[in-house]
């Protein structure tokens, strides 16, 4: 008789224990989405695009960044760097016989 009632109590506390994960894995992602939906809705609202998340803005504060950007010493361009060409069709009026 122990061992129905044993494996009775651990039965409920498994259950009990797979519960409490499923609703912690929901509460997640409903907050995850929450947290999405109002920063789609902050950007609809106010117009701007909406800012990457944490790893750009602390990326540029490390001294040797996980994900650099270019090597040291190269040429690199900036964000705010444009550049204007006119655009112009090359005709080859050289044709191979």
């Amino acid at each position: 008789m122990p061992s129905f009632i044993s494996s009775f109590l651990r039965f409920i506390l498994r259950l009990v224990l797979w519960l409490f994960a499923a609703v912690f894995a929901v509460s997640l992602l409903t907050a995850a989405l929450v947290v999405m939906t109002l920063g789609l809705l902050k950007a609809l609202i106010t117009g701007k695009k909406p800012q990457p998340m944490v790893f750009g803005r602390f990326q540029k504060f490390s001294p040797d960044a996980f994900w650099p950007r270019a090597a040291p010493g190269a040429a690199t361009v900036r964000e705010t760097d444009v550049v204007d060409v006119e655009v112009r069709e090359i005709r080859d009026d050289k044709r191979l016989p």
